[in-house]
């Protein structure tokens, strides 16, 4: 089946090259039929899994295309390409040729298809490369938003935002979070603007900024239906306590289902948050108890330094 396949690729390869000959009856090459032929030559490869060869064929594909001035036609044919080359597991490559095919979306006129295609290539390299995947879903989310389409921008924003979290880059990560929020308030999804404002609460926290923390607070007031909802009721608390290095109500705030469901990459961010300095009062009571009881002459046991076992 494969060398059946293989054969076939060659013999549209060989239809190609006749295409593009010329003489005394024919002045100009047939670019697109070249094109076509050399597609179906990539099909015929990639069902044999000959990616390497497939990718080729794309390529001239996308030179004809290009000489027959149908630009999205070649964007698309560079776009398998690199689809050709994650099947050889090459990443790198395989976004730069997605990259080079959304170039050619915009030049031609059609950034959504550039936009979909770099979130696409951001889906791809986020296992292997997260820095990157960020700079890929920012680039879309910039191409939406020329586009005045800001829902998808800021979905798009979104996931860069969360990447940006995941590998501790806090400050672009209050950035990108600012603009996503922006977006939502232009837009007027308000309740997605109460959540990006605990996200960026927990951001600023972790970067030990509470002035920070507490500005964003302080302008959602400003949103319909912020003041007094379970949002800034939570992060009026979580604030309180932060101030007041006051560890237990920090704790319960963070642990509350209001954060602890949030997307896990700040959920995260919820449950590792520690107050510098803080001090538990349930531990400052349960000292001072013991500290009484030892005061009135009852006996105090022996510690045991093994008990439980060594472990």
């Amino acid at each position: 089946m494969a060398a059946q396949k293989i054969n076939e690729a060659h013999e549209h390869m060989a239809k190609a090259d006749k295409c593009l000959k010329t003489s005394f009856t024919k002045w100009k090459p047939d670019f697109d039929s070249a094109a076509s032929e050399y597609a179906k030559a990539a099909v015929c490869f990639k069902n044999a899994k000959q990616f390497e060869q497939a990718k080729d064929a794309y390529l001239k594909e996308a030179e004809y295309h290009t000489e027959n001035k149908t630009l999205f036609h070649a964007a698309k044919a560079i776009e398998q390409a690199g689809m050709m080359m994650k099947e050889q597991k090459k990443m790198p490559e395989a976004i730069q040729y997605i990259e080079k095919a959304c170039m050619m979306y915009m030049e031609n006129g059609t950034p959504d298809t550039a936009a979909m295609a770099l979130d696409r290539a951001g889906k791809l390299i986020e296992p292997l490369n997260l820095d990157k995947a960020v700079d890929l879903y920012q680039k879309a989310a910039g191409v939406f938003e020329n586009e005045d389409r800001l829902r998808q921008a800021a979905e798009l924003l979104g996931k860069a935002s969360r990447l940006l979290v995941r590998v501790r880059r806090l400050d672009d990560a209050a950035v990108a979070l600012q603009k996503e929020k922006n977006m939502y308030k232009e837009i007027e999804n308000y309740p997605m603007c109460f959540k990006k404002t605990t996200a960026q609460v927990l951001v600023h926290l972790h970067r030990a900024d509470y002035v920070a923390a507490d500005k964003c607070v302080r302008e959602s007031y400003s949103l319909p239906g912020y003041s007094g909802s379970e949002d800034s009721v939570a992060m009026e608390t979580l604030l309180q306590g932060y101030d007041e290095q006051d560890e237990d109500q920090v704790y319960r705030i963070c642990n509350s289902p209001l954060l602890k469901y949030m997307d896990n990459d700040y959920a995260k961010l919820a449950i590792s948050l520690r107050v510098p300095g803080g001090v538990s009062k349930k531990k400052v009571a349960a000292a001072a108890a013991a500290a009484a009881g030892g005061a009135s002459g009852a006996p105090a046991e022996e510690e045991d330094d093994y008990e439980g076992g060594l472990c």
